[in-house]
């Protein structure tokens, strides 16, 4: 997590392993799923009440979603991304969720739906994509 995100974002080794900690939830939110090949995590996603700053209105979020850039292109990404739902559905407990991203193309592969182009207010990517995943659960929120 530290080498994938938290240099890039300016987070401490420190700030990542506490966040790691405390996002190991069961029952609630946040979650983090990951994917091991021969006991090493080569890809990862979260589920989390707070992705995009600017939307505070939406939640939960699929957040994180990242695959090591040396198993990219050898099918791992769509393996961790077919998890979505299933994991969702069953342990979330919330009606859909969403994400947003820059991928155009990606996420309608595995059932999401494309609602709005949004301005994350961000200096590298201002504008991305949000999307949404029914999950048919009753919302408990």
């Amino acid at each position: 997590m530290y080498n994938w995100w938290g240099k890039r974002d300016g987070y401490s080794l420190e700030a990542v392993k506490c966040f790691m900690k405390h996002s190991m939830e069961e029952n609630r939110l946040p979650q983090t799923y990951g994917l091991f090949l021969d006991n090493k995590i080569i890809g990862m996603y979260q589920f989390t009440y707070d992705d995009l700053s600017v939307r505070p209105d939406i939640y939960p979020w699929l957040a994180n979603v990242y695959i090591d850039e040396k198993y990219r292109g050898k099918g791992y990404g769509r393996k961790l991304l077919e998890s979505v739902f299933d994991n969702a559905k069953e342990n979330i407990n919330f009606g859909e969720i969403f994400l947003y991203t820059k991928h155009i193309g990606l996420y309608e592969k595995f059932g999401w739906t494309f609602i709005e182009e949004v301005d994350t207010f961000k200096k590298e990517q201002r504008i991305e994509r949000l999307y949404k995943l029914d999950l048919g659960n009753e919302r408990s929120d």
